[in-house]
């Protein structure tokens, strides 16, 4: 076994790799970028290498700084995480010309899966079924447009080289499929500098099904099993669960077969993912067809983990070392059901627009270490409280994974977990993954990609938390905080009490655009009311310890966690959670004055293109400039009709977050 490694990432995979070569009595060497030099990961190695800049290209993609860095520190072996330099077949080379093992399969394999096209096609001779679609060489827009015809939309373009849904887009008609091909093929060279693409055929229920492998230098291969990983967003995952709801002994072990036919084909060795899409066969079972091969360690990992009761990692280290594989085939076994949520800095009613920000306040529902634990959900995570969320890289904030007996007790636990996990600084997609789990397409197992679509009504016009119950959490957060500072003496009181009448305290809060009033009056015999408009409710609180406090509002018997970080307040309850603040009046003076026409830059980025001109009539809705920012594309709308005044960017400058992009005028005063 190795005495030392180096881990070629950042975040919670270098802090999950970095857990088992602890607990394995293996050294690690951390690396990092400037903005990553009071990272989590860089403390929980036992040494750090710097690397270079901000931004991936000038550091973590930076290889022959990582394999130097391997060398002077006496690493014997590089782990590559996932991502960055993962599936990088000159990376592995090097690190073999290095005398460096890199823990993974050999540069071959990696080449062999790394093109989406020429996998697919080792697969065609292979006799593993595939979509019907174009993978050839030709990636001329009218050849590509030309084959898009012949397939038949709907139709799916994808980038060759990559994954995790950049650079892929379903196109539904011929008009729009030049537009999407660019953004592709730009989307791809950014995220792998490869603009090569694919075109399939869009299966229209399609469910995301994949196999992890393992192989070793003895040539021994097997599957532990699959997951579903079919509800996305964007073409990028965000919830998977092991097994595959609805899936049949003889489908799984045929799929099982496939999957290890693929890996030895190869030559594979280390951990690896065979993706399937999969739909219905018209007998009740599945259909699936060969998708793509991840040569890597896959995100959703903790699942198979929970279901089989191993860690991934020690068997990649034991491999990678020269071990032969823990287990065979027929000694593998699942129990129970496990689903992973992915917590993003994100804003799904935005379009999933990622978020950029500081975590005020990150509280974990019962958290364990990186082994398995039957009953305590398990967090994954590389950021913690204080820490922030940059757009340099991904805005995955964790992974909260969850065990059960079956897949309904294993939904109520996700439930649970997510009910506990509180965030606050920036927004997230916690909410919006408490409505997934509790739908009903997703309580059924109703699966498909296109799930959230599906259930849009549900989980995007969802209705708020009362305004009464928000306005009881901060009321009571406040009583608390007051308490706390009280002398004890009558005349340090602060609870409104008067010699003669009540006491009103009135507070002004703004809640999603909304002003708020509620009024706190104490009556002249002690009790307290709680006034919002013409309604009054008894109102009691008392403070459980930290951010907790059991409230009483009328009828209602509330559980209410309430953090306040500056003027802003964060208020989670069983039936949801609410973002507010101190609403002031003076600072909303110039509210309504000539903004309209300002379109600004949603998050920090990079303008990639502007779609109209100055001088240019467009249409509320028209797509106007396209920006990237955190390895994804986005594209900036007219809020109303108008006319394009002038442009106030370049295509390629950086642009920092509320940055003006350009200006739109009403049509009247063009």
């Amino acid at each position: 076994m190795f005495k030392k490694i180096l881990i070629a990432n950042r975040g919670e995979i270098a802090c999950r790799v970095a857990a088992t070569a602890r607990r394995m009595g293996v050294r690690t060497v951390a690396v990092y970028s400037d903005a990553d030099a009071q990272a989590r990961h860089v403390r929980s190695c036992d040494e750090a290498v710097h690397v270079g800049g901000n931004a991936p290209r000038d550091s973590y993609l930076q290889w022959q700084r990582i394999i130097d860095a391997a060398k002077a520190t006496g690493a014997q072996a590089i782990h590559p995480g996932y991502g960055f330099l993962s599936e990088n077949e000159a990376f592995a080379k090097a690190c073999a010309e290095a005398g460096i093992v890199f823990i993974g399969p050999p540069a071959s394999a990696i080449a062999a899966m790394g093109s989406k096209s020429a996998a697919k096609a080792l697969m065609d001779k292979a006799g593993v079924p595939l979509v019907p679609g174009y993978h050839g060489d030709n990636n001329e827009p009218a050849f590509l447009a030309a084959e898009a015809a012949r397939i038949g939309y709907p139709v799916l373009i994808k980038a060759s080289a990559g994954g995790g849904g950049k650079g892929m887009r379903r196109v539904d008609t011929a008009e729009d499929f030049v537009e999407a091909l660019a953004s592709c093929q730009r989307e791809a060279k950014s995220s792998f500098g490869d603009d090569h693409v694919l075109v399939e055929r869009y299966v229209t229920r399609p469910r995301h099904i994949e196999i992890q492998v393992f192989g070793d230098t003895q040539g021994q291969c097997v599957y532990l099993f699959e997951r579903d990983c079919s509800v996305q967003r964007r073409h990028q995952k965000v919830l998977e669960e092991a097994p595959a709801p609805g899936m049949s002994v003889e489908r799984r072990a045929e799929m099982g077969a496939a999957a290890v036919a693929a890996a030895k084909a190869v030559g594979y060795v280390g951990a690896g993912t065979v993706e399937f899409i999969a739909e219905p066969s018209g007998d009740g079972d599945l259909r699936f067809y060969f998708m793509e091969m991840n040569t890597r360690l896959q995100v959703e990992h903790p699942v198979t983990e929970a279901i089989t009761g191993l860690d991934l990692v020690e068997w990649q280290l034991r491999v990678a070392s020269g071990e032969p594989l823990p287990l065979r085939q027929d000694q593998l076994q699942m129990r129970g059901h496990a689903i992973e949520a992915r917590i993003c800095a994100e804003n799904p009613d935005a379009n999933f627009l990622p978020a950029t920000g500081t975590l005020h306040v990150a509280r974990w529902p019962a958290h364990v270490s990186f082994e398995r634990s039957d009953e305590q959900p398990r967090v994954d995570s590389g950021v913690g409280e204080g820490d922030a969320i940059s757009p340099h890289y991904d805005s995955m904030i964790a992974k909260l994974i969850v065990w059960g007996e079956d897949r309904a007790q294993a939904l109520a636990r996700l439930s649970a977990a997510l009910q506990a996990t509180h965030i606050m600084g920036l927004n997230t997609n916690v909410a919006f993954l408490r409505r997934v789990v509790a739908s009903h397409a997703f309580a059924t197992a109703d699966l498909d990609t296109a799930l959230i679509e599906r259930e849009r009504p549900a989980l995007f016009e969802a209705p708020p938390l009362a305004p009464e119950v928000v306005a009881a959490g901060v009321a009571a957060h406040l009583l608390a905080v007051e308490a706390a500072l009280e002398d004890h003496d009558p005349w340090s009181r602060r609870d409104g009490w008067r010699l003669h009448g009540g006491a009103h305290r009135r507070l002004s809060l703004e809640l999603g655009g909304q002003t708020l009033t509620p009024t706190l009056v104490r009556l002249h015999d002690g009790a307290t009311v709680l006034q919002l408009g013409s309604q009054r409710w008894p109102f009691t609180t008392r403070a459980q310890g930290g951010a907790w406090h059991d409230v009483q509002l009328g009828d209602q018997r509330l559980t209410l966690a309430v953090y306040a970080h500056e003027e802003r307040y964060a208020v989670f309850c069983q039936q949801g959670s609410a973002l507010l603040s101190d609403y002031d009046p003076i600072a909303h003076a110039g509210d309504g004055a000539a903004e309209g026409g300002r379109l600004t830059a949603p998050m920090p980025g990079k303008v990639v293109s502007f779609l109209a001109k100055a001088g240019d009539r467009v249409q509320r809705g028209q797509a106007l400039a396209v920006m990237e920012a955190m390895k994804m594309e986005h594209t900036i709308s007219a809020p109303h009709d108008g006319v394009v005044e002038e442009l106030l960017y370049g295509v390629g400058d950086q642009v920092a977050e509320g940055g003006e992009l350009l200006r739109l005028v009403q049509p009247s005063k063009a």
